[in-house]
């Protein structure tokens, strides 16, 4: 695959990634940026497969389901509870 050139502006976190360069853990910023982006892709499919676990256990919760109403009386009277003002 061909590589193209982009320009990213890292901001303050610019001296982070000289940082790594510095300390040899990286050769170019270009390898800094493509890490980040493998470390995003990780955390992405963890999180997916986070949902997943949730959703499958949710789907096989043999508990009945709660009207829409009930379940968002429960959210606002734990959210009163838990600011103290119940």
């Amino acid at each position: 695959m061909a590589s193209k050139a982009v320009t990213v502006t890292l901001g303050n976190m610019a001296e982070r990634a000289q940082a790594h360069i510095a300390a040899g853990k990286y050769s170019t910023m270009s390898e800094v940026v493509r890490e980040g982006l493998r470390a995003l892709d990780r955390e992405e499919a963890l999180l997916d497969a986070i949902y997943k676990k949730k959703l499958e256990e949710a789907l096989a919760d043999p508990r009945p389901g709660i009207p829409i109403e009930e379940a968002f009386a429960r959210v606002r009277q734990a959210a009163l509870e838990r600011r103290g003002e119940l």
